[in-house]
């Protein structure tokens, strides 16, 4: 007869305590801001918004409290001493044309070395020709040329073709000196697209052309942003170039109207406060509403692998 023999019940192990390492532990606690660090991001961040601070409330003065005591005063005054007059006169002085007018340079000035740009992008990348690297490297070379060195040459132009004092002068400007660095950060990007796509594309009897219009661009758009963000802001803040081309009068664009807010013995400093504010409205818009793809679009290509 064969008896049956019964195992032994196994008694349940303890769940093994998971030890991290201390290095892991350190490098968790250190990636914690302390105290001190948050401290210096406060005050960092507080001395740099100061200045506009004052600013803004600088534009909500009287012009006898802007020019005898010092923006910080407001503090003891009552709310009832603030006034919008100094919006209202600037608008009144010209403005609202100044605004259009910056609009009217800063569109055009964008999106004309942009489509060019593409089209070059695009075929330093996926096009093959005799001179391509050197042609490239030329290009971008362009970007240590000032551009006040090409100031008097563009002037002699421009009179000769009778274009100063038009827009169409700050247009040509802009695309030009914007061109180089357009064509640097699209190439990059589109240096990161998969080739697959235009591979198969070009399989399907897909044009160069329609390759472009239809695959690269829209798979482009965050580098296209970026530098629609970049090419506005600067075009949108340009004083040196709307002046010495457009000049004032009335094509000006609303940073030489400012810059001609204060008058001969520095007064109506609370005007030109609130003609800056006036000019920020714009830019600030469009940073904030667009600074997603501005990161996205400068950083894409800078690494590879």
């Amino acid at each position: 007869m064969t008896s049956t023999v019964t195992p032994a019940p196994v008694e349940a192990q303890p769940r093994a305590r998971r030890v991290f390492p201390r290095r892991a532990q350190g490098a968790t606690r250190r990636g914690r801001a302390g105290w001190f660090v948050k401290g210096a991001l406060i005050l960092v961040c507080f001395l740099w918004i100061v200045p506009t601070i004052g600013l803004a409330v600088t534009s909500f003065r009287t012009p006898e409290a802007a020019l005898n005591s010092g923006w910080w005063t407001v503090i003891t005054k009552p709310i009832s001493d603030w006034t919008t007059a100094n919006y209202s006169q600037v608008l009144r002085e010209g403005g609202a044309s100044a605004f259009l007018n910056s609009f009217a340079v800063s569109l055009p000035a964008t999106i004309i070395p942009i489509l060019i740009a593409a089209f070059a992008a695009y075929a330093f990348t996926f096009m093959e020709f005799p001179g391509r690297n050197v042609l490239f490297v030329t290009i971008v070379g362009l970007l240590v040329v000032p551009l006040q060195v090409a100031l008097v040459p563009l002037l002699q132009i421009y009179g000769q073709l009778n274009l100063t004092g038009t827009f169409a002068a700050v247009w040509l400007a802009h695309a030009g000196f914007g061109m180089p660095l357009a064509i640097y950060i699209l190439r990059g990007y589109m240096s990161t697209l998969p080739r697959g796509v235009i591979e198969s594309a070009k399989i399907d009897g897909a044009s160069h052309f329609q390759t472009f219009w239809r695959l690269i661009v829209p798979m482009s758009v965050p580098a296209l942003a970026s530098f629609a963000i970049f090419q506005f802001l600067w075009t949108w803040n340009d004083l040196l170039v709307a002046l010495l081309f457009l000049g004032p009068g009335e094509n000006q664009v609303l940073t030489v109207m400012v810059a001609g807010l204060v008058g001969a013995q520095q007064q109506g400093w609370q005007l030109l406060t609130a003609g800056a504010f006036i000019s920020m409205v714009v830019p600030l818009l469009v940073f904030i509403s667009l600074q997603r793809y501005f990161i996205r679009g400068l950083t894409a290509g800078s690494v590879k692998g």
